[in-house]
């Protein structure tokens, strides 16, 4: 017996250096990652965008609702990943957090982001359960704060404005932009036009951004003309599910889009969208 495993050493030993060897090129082809990566995940009806940066630092922001997201990082995630460094919270609605909690029961995390609107949701009593249990630090996001997430890439948070105790979850938006080169990424979580034209009061053009994420799936409770005027993008990101009970996207916004000479996409139709910057130009990836 021994004789035979001593003849056949020969041969798994060299299977066993190439399996390794594939797996170790894997890994350093995954982490050794050029420029900032924006993936629009296809969790249904809801939003869940992963930010990747050159130096392999991960944020969420948004997961869904349920455990869609989980098959949507296991498509941009390395498999021996289980790590995310940033989870963000537009607002406390299910379509928007339910799907972190299957997240923080599967990845550790670095920190949690959010407007800190408590509600009394369920969905909401189980994520700060799990923050707290996982020992995660949880950051209270406020207009003019700065998120430095690496390789020159940053997140400016423009939303939420003030004491947001009492106010509805929707008006206690934490609303986003994400700076890289000469390139941006607009992320709006369900922000409305009274949002909007406070936001284009305040910064006016300095809201100009390559990529827009439409505010609330494509209601027509977002995305105002004077807004998009604002905004001016190339592209406009639709998260939204197939054939949803609500009727998104509206026709009007789809229709004042195409007005703008705006390029449309939605995940429902799509899927999942990668969008790739060297810091002077965004290109769609998929």
């Amino acid at each position: 017996m021994m004789r035979r495993f001593k003849n056949n050493l020969k041969f798994i030993l060299p299977s066993l250096f190439f399996a390794v060897a594939v797996l170790v090129w894997y890994a350093v082809f995954c982490e050794n990652r050029k420029g900032l990566e924006v993936d629009f995940l296809d969790v249904g009806q809801g939003d869940a965008i992963f930010i990747q940066a050159e130096n392999g630092n991960q944020v969420l922001l948004d997961a869904g609702e349920g455990k869609a997201v989980l098959r949507e990082l296991a498509e941009i995630m390395p498999f021996y990943d289980r790590s995310i460094d940033g989870l963000i919270l537009s607002h406390p609605h299910s379509d928007h957090l339910a799907g972190f909690l299957e997240v923080l029961k599967r990845y550790k995390v670095g920190i949690v982001i959010e407007p800190c609107l408590e509600t009394d949701s369920p969905e909401y009593k189980e994520w700060l359960t799990l923050v707290e249990e996982n020992k995660i630090s949880r950051v209270c996001a406020k207009k003019g704060e700065t998120i430095d997430i690496g390789s020159g890439l940053v997140l400016d948070i423009i939303l939420p404005v003030g004491e947001i105790s009492g106010r509805k979850e929707h008006d206690a938006m934490l609303a986003a932009k994400l700076s890289y080169g000469k390139t941006s990424f607009l992320f709006t979580g369900d922000m409305e036009k009274n949002l909007e034209n406070y936001l284009a009061s305040v910064y006016k053009t300095d809201l100009k951004s390559n990529v827009l994420k439409i505010g609330h799936h494509g209601s027509d409770t977002s995305t105002s003309e004077m807004f998009l005027g604002y905004v001016s993008p190339e592209y406009a990101v639709i998260p939204v599910g197939e054939k949803n009970k609500y009727g998104h996207p509206k026709n009007v916004i789809l229709e004042r889009l195409e007005k703008f000479g705006v390029k449309i996409f939605r995940t429902d139709q799509s899927g999942l969208l990668k969008f790739k910057s060297d810091g002077s130009r965004v290109l769609l990836a998929n």
